[in-house]
């Protein structure tokens, strides 16, 4: 089980009521999984329009269930941000 950070930006900080929290879990979709558990309501329909990035490497389309996540390393938690 790897142990790292998700930080969370914008939409997704104010839903999960931090900037940031631990995880405990082997891929992206455990974490996240995690992540509804303890953070029930507004963060759930947040995160279904994040996009991701671990360890500075965007996830894309990938599945949540493939991205290995690494002891130390940092997932971002990244809402549509708007602007031009």
């Amino acid at each position: 089980m790897a142990a790292g950070t998700i930080r969370y930006w914008a939409a997704a900080k104010a839903a999960a009521g931090t900037a940031e929290e631990p995880y405990s879990a082997e891929t992206l979709a455990e974490a996240l999984d995690a992540v509804r558990e303890r953070h029930p309501g507004e963060l759930s329909a947040v995160l279904r329009r994040c996009s991701f990035l671990v360890d500075s490497d965007p996830v894309g389309k990938r599945s949540h269930d493939a991205v290995r996540l690494t002891e130390g390393g940092t997932v971002e938690v990244l809402p549509p941000f708007a602007g031009g």
